[in-house]
């Protein structure tokens, strides 16, 4: 395994003190209870804590080499440097533009479920805490783009039609499995780069504020699919299974676009074509999701069909 396949190695669900939580131990209200006081304790504000004006080293990558989805290609081999370091400005920008579309999805479905909730129960006032985090990390993103490459990325128009469709349909366990599916891939790419002095040191803080918030999100996306998951009939579980992998599918596939390639200047039809066939990138894709496909098949959401998608992004 390379160094940086260890830096993204599977991690044990754990409270933000180091502490490892045990879910089945633990009902929402506790582990809400538990986030908030996590939030209180340790949240950031990139708008504050990051100097936004400061110049960029023109030396430092937007990404870890490795997790560019170049790296490992015949073409990445004849890319200059000065080309690498572009190229991985542009694909993490596309990254977290694309993190910011389905952070507004997640803000949508996490409004509509709590619409009538319990407002005095920790669950509410977490899912509440949830929502700012992710406003202020949609900024975070925007600020963090719009300052290393200078232009946004969205999913294509038929991406984007497909998550109108899933923000209003998607409830109960598939809204919170859809939710953690694309932060933990999100998470993978940011744990791979935040200590990686090659980064862009502005970069490398934003994935740190982000990784640290949105461990309190997936531990509660997790308690809240396990809960929805209790006593639902074969036929919903698997309807469940296959919307939920079917949206990460277009999330996963979504994350580098292609106009990324053409603003750094590369041929992007080669650019594209060689993405989609890296068996590095795959394999890192892979090996790092392992944690999460384990958390789908204890819950009963990793079915065969679901398999298939899941696959056709190497998630699995």
């Amino acid at each position: 395994m390379t160094a940086a396949m260890d830096r993204t190695a599977p991690h044990t669900p754990a409270d933000d003190d180091g502490v490892v939580i045990s879910m089945h131990d633990q009902g929402t209200d506790e582990v809400s209870t538990r986030l908030l006081a996590s939030a209180a304790r340790l949240s950031r504000n990139a708008m504050t804590e990051i100097d936004w004006s400061l110049p960029m080293d023109p030396t430092k990558y937007g990404c870890s080499p490795e997790w560019s989805s170049l790296y490992g290609t015949a073409y990445w081999d004849e890319l200059t440097e000065e080309q690498r370091i572009s190229v991985t400005r542009h694909e993490f920008a596309s990254i977290m533009n694309i993190g910011i579309w389905f952070e507004m999805i997640l803000q949508e479905m996490v409004v509509r479920d709590q619409y009538l909730g319990a407002y005095h129960s920790p669950e509410f006032q977490f899912a509440l805490t949830e929502i700012a985090d992710e406003c202020r990390h949609s900024i975070m993103f925007a600020k963090a783009s719009e300052k290393m490459v200078g232009t946004s990325y969205k999913p294509t128009k038929w991406v984007g039609r497909l998550g109108r469709f899933f923000k209003g349909t998607a409830k109960n366990e598939v809204a919170y499995a859809g939710i953690l599916v694309a932060e933990e891939v999100l998470d993978v790419f940011q744990r791979g780069c935040m200590r990686d002095e090659r980064v862009l040191p502005f970069i490398r803080t934003v994935n740190e504020i982000h990784v640290l918030e949105e461990s309190r999100h997936m531990k509660f996306a997790r308690e809240e699919v396990r809960e929805s998951m209790q006593g639902i009939s074969w036929a919903r579980r698997q309807f469940s299974a296959l919307y939920v992998s079917v949206a990460a599918y277009m999330i996963v596939s979504s994350l580098v676009q292609r106009k990324a390639f053409e603003d750094a200047g590369l041929d992007a039809d080669r650019a594209v074509e060689e993405m989609n066939h890296n068996s590095h990138f795959q394999s890192m894709i892979r090996s790092s999701c392992a944690h999460l496909m384990e958390f789908l098949d204890e819950v009963g959401l990793l079915t065969r069909p679901a398999m298939h998608y899941y696959r056709k992004v190497h998630m699995l």
